[in-house]
């Protein structure tokens, strides 16, 4: 088991892809605090973990609010002690052009993501540093990579991306890890409004995609239970696009034009 006596802490733990990472770590020996806004989400998290014989709690946070994030880091440390890995990963996405969006829309993308990643950062690291090191990772997206809309969000996935690779070269030194994953698009519980409006996003997305699918959240879960174990010991710095190999490029112009039958 790769993370036995690790202490695991993952914000929007209670869906998606916080779940499902949470159950991956706890299924490798790792005890699970699954961080969510809801709190209920969160117990059912923790509930999936026991019940599957593994060790979690769930809890309710904000991250965008200090001081929920400072409630939530103290009672993890005095009931576990420093925490090994962190896994920001709380998100949200509202807003698109940028002539249409309002700043409301703006700030919540910037205060869940970017703000959200640097208090619990900030939170958690100082006890990494005191026990000799830690794994810092944070869920981003392709969108932060390149430009295809949803301005808020993707430019605070941007910023995310950057944050890590700071965090990476400040404190390496201090055997602190600091990566990045960019999923593509993720069936989770994020795209259910989409999806009543319109059944077939899914299957129109899965024909941008090399591997002519969307991802699952097991898909981000397996890649983030390699980044946070010893196996990666000697990466950190780095941007895992998980996406089905759509950052190398995409052939649907072929496909649209009939050259292309896969499809």
């Amino acid at each position: 088991m790769k993370l036995v006596n690790r202490v695991a802490v993952v914000t929007g733990g209670g869906s998606g892809i916080g779940r499902a990472i949470s159950l991956a770590f706890a299924a490798e020996g790792a005890t699970v605090v699954a961080a969510d806004l809801v709190e209920e989400r969160a117990l059912e998290t923790a509930d999936l973990i026991e019940r599957a014989g593994g060790k979690g709690i769930g809890v309710q946070a904000d991250v965008s609010n200090a001081a929920s994030v400072a409630e939530m880091a103290t009672g993890v440390t005095n009931a576990y002690g420093a925490v090994d890995i962190l896994v920001n990963n709380a998100g949200l996405s509202r807003g698109g052009d940028i002539r249409t969006i309002e700043e409301a829309d703006w700030d919540i993308n910037f205060d869940v993501i970017m703000k959200g990643a640097f208090l619990c950062s900030k939170a958690f690291i100082g006890g990494m540093i005191e026990r000799g090191g830690g794994v810092l990772l944070h869920i981003a997206s392709v969108n932060g990579m390149y430009g295809i809309g949803e301005e808020p969000y993707s430019a605070a996935k941007a910023g995310l991306i950057n944050f890590s690779q700071n965090l990476a070269v400040r404190h390496g030194a201090e055997g602190i890890r600091s990566n990045v994953i960019a999923p593509g698009s993720i069936v989770t519980p994020i795209w259910n409004h989409t999806v009543h409006r319109d059944p077939e996003v899914f299957n129109r997305l899965a024909k941008i995609y090399p591997l002519r699918r969307v991802g699952q959240p097991e898909d981000v879960a397996k890649a983030a239970l390699f980044l946070a174990s010893d196996d990666a010991s000697w990466i950190s710095g780095v941007t895992l696009p998980v996406d089905g190999g759509l950052t190398a490029g995409t052939d649907i112009f072929r496909t649209t034009s009939g050259a292309d039958e896969r499809a």
